[in-house]
């Protein structure tokens, strides 16, 4: 089967029908490393531009102002609350049954809306309760809690009842986890949100949630080069060559290439800019279709590689290593 998706009913060209019937924009704005003073111009911007998607997370720590140009730009009159597609996050500190409701009020309270539209637990794995989102030991290691995703799944059910969420689902989920979540809920997983582009093409993964009916959404498509522990040995993907080879072929940029490499997989893409003019060119690509042949030479640049993976000095040893690989919910300990 080639890598182009065959699209059926549920795909309209901008839109992906979700398991619960829900339509979601197959390009979003993401907001993580979208600083204060930044954020709220680049969320103007991509509704003018057309985006119908945003991105957002309580760990990200800006949707007090993402809320605010909600704010804006319903008042505004272009778009209505209806019209926008809005994803949060439930952090790590919250995954406690009795924590759930009050950290969605919160996100809800600072986005300045009555319901999001898909809330995900943004990890499998819990850290301790409380008041600091990263909890700390001493030695600068993480304090976890021991906290099933199922019991904070219980309640993230019970916020979808109370309409308060239109669609739940999972991030940074395996192969695995995301199975069983589908196979001990009430309500499905709407959506595993993972990092994924031609460097980490996650096809494994893809192939598990097709068959689960869980919509993939990929962040960090572009390989997230702006993160801030990006290492000058590190494999930079919007520098590849091959990939501006094909770029040019279509006379588009590697960015949007990127983008539309996961839209024809079948893939929600949600790139993040804070540029005026990244933003619109990101969303300038429903005006062209790549080939089953260079479908499959980006598919070849696999590595597979993850930008995004949280590391710690280990105490003991001074060595980087994976910070949370200790946590028998940690994701990235099984190989998809």
């Amino acid at each position: 089967m080639g890598l182009k998706k065959a699209h059926g009913a549920g795909f309209d060209g901008k839109t992906v029908t979700l398991n619960n019937g829900h339509k979601m924009p197959v390009v979003g704005l993401g907001t993580w490393k979208s600083k204060p003073g930044e954020v709220a111009a680049a969320i103007k911007v991509a509704v003018e531009a057309g985006y119908r998607h945003i991105d957002c997370a309580q760990i990200y720590g800006n949707e007090k102002e993402i809320g605010g140009a909600l704010k804006e730009v319903f008042a505004g009159g272009k778009v209505k609350r209806e019209d926008l597609f809005i994803t949060s996050k439930l952090w790590n500190t919250f995954h406690a049954a009795q924590d759930v409701r009050g950290a969605l009020q919160k996100t809800l309270d600072d986005l300045q809306l009555s319901y999001v539209d898909l809330y995900l637990i943004h990890w499998p794995h819990g850290f301790e309760r409380g008041d600091l989102l990263f909890p700390k030991n001493e030695d600068g290691t993480v304090r976890y809690a021991d906290t099933h995703y199922l019991e904070t799944w219980g309640e993230m059910e019970k916020a979808v009842d109370d309409g308060l969420i239109r669609s739940i689902g999972v991030s940074n989920f395996n192969s695995r986890q995301v199975t069983e979540v589908c196979e001990k809920s009430r309500i499905k997983p709407a959506v595993n949100q993972c990092e994924c582009h031609p460097y980490l093409t996650q096809i494994p993964l893809l192939t598990t949630c097709e068959k689960l009916n869980v919509t993939f959404t990929a962040y960090s498509p572009l390989g997230s080069g702006d993160r801030p522990w990006a290492k000058p040995t590190d494999p930079k993907l919007m520098d590849d060559e091959g990939l501006k080879a094909i770029a040019d072929k279509y006379n588009k940029t590697s960015a949007q290439v990127l983008i539309r490499f996961q839209m024809e997989r079948g893939v929600i893409v949600i790139p993040k800019s804070v540029n005026a003019g990244r933003i619109q060119a990101n969303f300038n690509v429903f005006d062209f279709e790549l080939s089953e042949e260079d479908m499959e030479k980006l598919a070849a640049f696999n590595r597979p590689w993850r930008a995004c993976v949280p590391t710690i000095k280990d105490p003991e040893t001074g060595k980087v290593i994976e910070r949370d690989a200790k946590h028998p919910l940690y994701p990235f300990n099984d190989a998809h």
